[in-house]
């Protein structure tokens, strides 16, 4: 199974790579929904400072999360470039027709700022350990198999079928096919493209779901008895634990709270 696309670095000796997998996925998911309740910009600092030290804690290079970034940088750029000329009344600058608005400009350093740090976040998580032992984790906390087993053969198959796609593609390049010529016979080409890719990938997920049956699929021994926990990853996890806890203690107090005090 080729999945290194997520896990190439989990071989890593760092504090992270070595936390217990069922205390790392509460840990770094609690962080996770920390980061998405804050709302005051003065925590946005302290939650890259968090980001950041946890990043370097992982030892993954630089290169992983760059890499990664690459196509949700584009759902940002959307942000950035629409939702500061819509949002909200306060006008701070003019330039030709577009109104630049004070809202607008605060809602796109909140978006990006917490779109960054949670991804961020994910990636050292799936990153930190081999992305079987994480599913192991979440079966052995209590998700059901059948959702595991879901995101497991998602992951597998978007290899398969993004292998089979380029392998298409390849063998209409040889014949003469031009991907960039924009014209009604390129349309019809895709189409017939994608709609081969679905039905060869319907016809393997039958394929595969009857050899997991006949191999006894359904009834495979329980996880819960995998990991063994000890105090140094208790601690760990209750450090996060604190780090959570404080952001959304101090996005009430320094957020809400003090407005409540300046009316």
């Amino acid at each position: 199974m080729k999945l290194g696309i997520v896990d190439e670095y989990s071989d890593l000796g760092s504090l992270l790579h070595r936390w217990e997998p069922r205390c790392k996925l509460i840990g770094l998911m609690v962080l996770i929904f920390a980061f998405s309740f804050v709302r005051d910009l003065r925590m946005l600092l302290a939650m890259v400072v968090v980001t950041i030290t946890i990043y370097i804690i992982s030892k993954l290079p630089v290169s992983f999360i760059l890499r990664r970034l690459r196509y949700p940088s584009f759902f940002l750029l959307v942000v950035v470039l629409i939702l500061p000329f819509v949002s909200g009344q306060t006008i701070v600058m003019s330039i030709g027709p577009l109104d630049l608005r004070q809202e607008g400009l605060i809602a796109v350093l909140l978006v990006v700022t917490r779109f960054l740090s949670i991804l961020t976040i994910g990636l050292i998580l799936f990153g930190t350990a081999p992305f079987l032992t994480t599913i192991k984790a979440m079966r052995a906390l209590g998700l059901p198999a059948i959702l595991a087993d879901m995101v497991l053969l998602s992951l597998r198959y978007l290899h398969e079928i993004g292998s089979d796609l380029q392998k298409m593609q390849t063998s209409m390049s040889l014949r003469g096919y031009k991907k960039h010529r924009f014209s009604t016979r390129a349309l019809n080409v895709a189409a017939w493209l994608g709609g081969s890719i679905l039905v060869r990938s319907y016809e393997r997920s039958e394929w595969v779901y009857k050899a997991m049956i006949l191999r006894g699929y359904g009834y495979a021994p329980t996880t819960r008895g995998e990991f063994q926990t000890n105090s140094r990853d208790v601690i760990t996890l209750g450090v996060f634990l604190l780090i959570a806890i404080g952001f959304i203690t101090g996005d009430i107090l320094y957020g809400r709270g003090v407005a409540a005090l300046l009316q």
